[in-house]
């Protein structure tokens, strides 16, 4: 740990919370459908749309209907995207220049429902697999088309706080036009256009052949030695696809590296914007949410809890990625001008320890999924943080729109708690939360681990299925798996990379899983929403618990924080924590 790696996280934690604000005034302004500095280029736009599909802006929907429209959308692109690949070797050379086959159909159902529930795993190499053409109308859209569903859904959430005796909670086509028209699209040009600038590629160009300098030998697929000559350099129109990639928290890169490669983040100033377009709409939404229900202090507050369990996420993974590794003896393991002093196994030098922990932190609590750095040769401990993110539900900032929601979520359990703890009814921001909002909360907590641990548990038990995928065996092997579905459960799509998941067995099961994750979670936060919104408001009392002061953001936290430890620490210690105990007493695997 260094001085210079804290300098570089306070400045980025600086930049969110100042960016924090104006995001959130504006997101006010569009949701809320008043005027915008965009509105002369993107009403007129709006009105067409809504002419050539039928959509009547006026008319509003009950939660179940709102539900019901969102669940149409996205089984209708879900379908145009496994369309798209299943007939991409009819692409063209210039949409396809490496005349890719079409997608076999196991995979091309995995990669279309992980594009529309935001979750963005790739059980593919990216440059390999998927044309031009499917990765900017399959992929790429969906990128737009999930992160809006969830910024509408979100909103819809909080419009059911803030209405009175209301039945209905806006109109989804409207909040799906608005968060694409005037939040993602015109932030995605410029992040474009400053990625560019920094050396991102953006092209139609056929992949390149380099000649080697030195000939490498490897072992192929038939057991047979190779010498290799030549190196493919793949090339396509990355930077768009990246922008939105990050901004939408969606996490799919367009090489198998990610960011990673050059081409994806090759400057430490890229790496810097793309951490912090990750947190920027989530940051922005919770300062929109005290807004709208007209208390600014409360967006603060959930803020606040959002920024210490990412601040707590971050100094541990630095911590434990800083220290030396015990198997590697009479050897100078200390930082100094010529070596980090930590484990930079599966790291780039040119973002180091500091940079790689902040965005595996990062790119963990936002339900991002991207990566710079292989989650997989994280020490045992560094690389139980990222996972220990997604477990506590992607509420940490959280993808865009679902983390705020799921965080509300969370904010009900609190004032039950706090209601109990005083002995009367649970009341938040003047709604009496009563038995059905507390029933569907638990209904939501509880669908999230009962997924990624039966999965778990099924996979361990099939050796010929669950096991054979594995290139780990041991306490490491157990991370790999639940690391698996917890990143499908939790919609956020990074990996242990040393789990071969295109198997028939991982391609249908992480289906599953990534298809309730986000679906089956949505439908009792949209009714919790919808029930709230037919409520009264009752005047604040002397019994009355605050959501604005510091005790509602430690109540928060730790209520967080204790539901994810009691019900995935004894898997996490059979994983991670064991392994940590055996490499420090000198074993290996």
């Amino acid at each position: 740990m260094s001085l210079n790696g804290w300098l570089q996280i306070s400045l980025f934690i600086a930049c969110i919370l100042l960016l924090a604000k104006p995001m959130g005034d504006y997101l006010t302004r569009v949701f809320d459908r008043r005027k915008t500095f965009l509105d002369p280029i993107l009403a007129p736009c709006e009105r067409l749309l809504y002419r050539l599909t039928g959509i009547k802006p006026e008319q509003e929907m009950r939660w179940t209907e709102y539900a019901v429209a969102m669940l149409t959308f996205s089984a209708a692109t879900a379908l145009l995207t496994y369309v798209i690949e299943r007939t991409q070797q009819w692409h063209g050379h210039l949409l396809n220049p490496q005349h890719l086959p079409g997608v076999e159909p196991a995979l091309a159902l995995n990669t279309a429902i992980s594009f529309t529930t935001n979750t963005n795993w790739q059980s593919y190499s990216p440059e390999g697999t998927m044309s031009y053409l499917t990765q900017m109308l399959g992929l790429a859209t969906h990128n737009f088309w999930s992160a809006a569903v969830g910024m509408a859904l979100a909103v819809a959430f909080i419009r059911g706080i803030a209405r009175r005796e209301a039945n209905t909670l806006g109109n989804f086509w409207v909040d799906l036009t608005r968060a694409t028209l005037w939040v993602l699209v015109p932030i995605s040009i410029a992040f474009s256009i400053a990625l560019v600038s920094q050396g991102v590629i953006q092209n139609f160009k056929p992949y390149d052949t380099a000649k080697l300098v030195e000939q490498q030998k490897i072992t192929g697929a038939d057991g047979k030695p190779t010498t290799v000559t030549t190196q493919t350099i793949a090339q396509g129109p990355v930077a768009s696809q990246e922008a939105i990639k990050m901004l939408g928290t969606n996490g799919g890169g367009f090489f198998n590296a990610n960011s990673a490669h050059p081409f994806e983040n090759p400057t430490p100033l890229s790496n810097f914007l793309q951490m912090l377009s990750i947190f920027l709409i989530p940051a922005g939404l919770a300062i929109m949410l005290g807004k709208m229900v007209g208390s600014p202090r409360h967006g603060w507050a959930v803020l606040a809890a959002m920024t210490i369990l990412w601040f707590a996420a971050t100094l541990t993974c630095y911590w434990a990625e800083s220290q030396p590794n015990p198997l590697i003896h009479n050897a100078d393991q200390r930082a100094s001008l010529t070596q980090s002093g930590g484990n930079m196994e599966g790291k780039e030098v040119r973002f180091g320890i500091a940079n790689s922990a902040l965005f595996a932190a990062v790119t963990t609590d936002a339900s991002c999924g991207a990566v710079n750095s292989m989650h997989d040769s994280f020490t045992p401990l560094g690389g139980m943080v990222p996972m220990v993110n997604i477990l506590l539900g992607e509420v940490v900032f959280g993808g865009v729109g679902a983390g705020l929601y799921g965080m509300l979520v969370f904010v009900i359990m609190a004032v039950f708690i706090a209601g109990l703890m005083v002995g009367r009814t649970p009341e938040y921001l003047g709604k009496k939360i009563e038995a059905y909002d507390v029933q569907m909360s638990m209904l939501y907590l509880l669908i999230f681990p009962f997924i990624i641990l039966g999965f778990t548990a099924v996979s361990v038990l099939m050796p010929n299925l669950g096991l054979s995928s594995l290139a780990n065996h041991g306490p490491h092997g157990l991370s790999e798996i639940l690391y698996a579905y917890t990143s499908a459960t939790g919609n956020n799509g990074s990996a242990f990379a040393g789990l071969n998941a295109n198997t028939h067995w991982y391609n249908y099961s992480l289906t599953v899983a990534m298809f309730f994750g986000r679906f089956m979670m949505i439908v009792p936060m949209l009714a919790i929403a919808g029930n709230l919104a037919r409520k009264k408001i009752v005047p604040a009392s002397a019994g009355t618990f605050p959501v604005t002061t510091p005790l509602f953001t430690l109540l928060l936290t730790g209520v967080i924080v204790i539901v994810g430890a009691l019900t995935f620490f004894p898997a996490l210690t059979l994983g991670p924590i064991l392994e940590h105990l055996l490499l420090h007493a000198g074993h290996t695997f």
